[in-house]
């Protein structure tokens, strides 16, 4: 792959310390074109990871949820491009509920090939590569290596869900399913709940776009785990409409 991994995960803990910086003080809100809030945090760490992966990679391109006013013309030729969301779960920011991230990933041919999810207020990593693992690494501990657990359903599930996002799709969708223990996680911290284990199973029945999930994406594929449509198709990216259909991250089958 030619991806130096430990450097990736450099460059998101230096993100994530840029977003701390902010955090540490007043948060000033703007809003986008769309309404979702924006913060000096969101820049400042487009700002670290853009230069970090250009200087590192400069024939790789990025794709950031702060700079994606890239034309398809252009992204459609792309076979291999980092996919970036600086700062995921910028609502759960504002909140302080420290439950936001710094999410980059590596996409080949519309998959996720390397993941990494840095959460800055935890001094928590995780890191995956698909078809060689996926990693958890804690302030002060040493990395541990993490795999989804085996599903079993007539026992209950535990299910992840959104913090911020509840929908009445996921209310029906929950009906069918025997329910042990409910998660309320936020940004792409769900689907790590799912990789390293803590939880069975993340519908998600709401809207999202590709930068939220990749890297999560790949850190669960990379633990054993699924992420795919409910109809069971797979997740793919750089879709000339950036918008994710609805999908499901489970973990190993029993």
């Amino acid at each position: 792959m030619n991806i130096a991994i430990a450097e990736v995960c450099y460059i998101a803990e230096r993100a994530g310390a840029a977003i701390m910086d902010v955090y540490a003080g007043d948060v000033a809100v703007e809003l986008k074109e769309d309404n979702s809030p924006l913060t000096a945090a969101d820049k400042a760490s487009h700002q670290v990871i853009s230069r970090g992966l250009a200087e590192l990679y400069p024939d790789i391109p990025v794709l950031s949820e702060e700079g994606k006013d890239i034309p398809f013309s252009e992204r459609c030729r792309w076979e291999r491009f980092w996919l970036v969301d600086p700062l995921d779960g910028t609502k759960e920011f504002i909140k302080r509920n420290g439950e936001f991230t710094v999410n980059i990933a590596l996409i080949e041919d519309g998959r996720p090939v390397l993941g990494v999810v840095y959460v800055p207020a935890q001094e928590k990593l995780y890191w995956g590569v698909v078809g060689e693992g996926a990693w958890v690494k804690s302030k002060g501990q040493e990395a541990q290596q993490i795999q989804v657990r085996r599903i079993a359903p007539e026992q209950g599930l535990t299910v992840v869900m959104s913090r911020s996002h509840p929908s009445p799709e996921l209310a029906a969708f929950l009906e069918n399913i025997k329910v042990a223990e409910a998660l309320p996680v936020g940004s792409s911290l769900k689907l790590c709940v799912v990789a390293e284990g803590k939880a069975d199973l993340y519908p998600r029945l709401g809207p999202t776009m590709e930068w939220d999930t990749a890297a999560g994406h790949a850190v669960v594929v990379a633990a054993g785990g699924t992420v795919a449509t409910p109809d069971d198709a797979p997740l793919l990216y750089n879709k000339e409409n950036l918008l994710n259909p609805f999908f499901i991250v489970r973990a190993a089958a029993e």
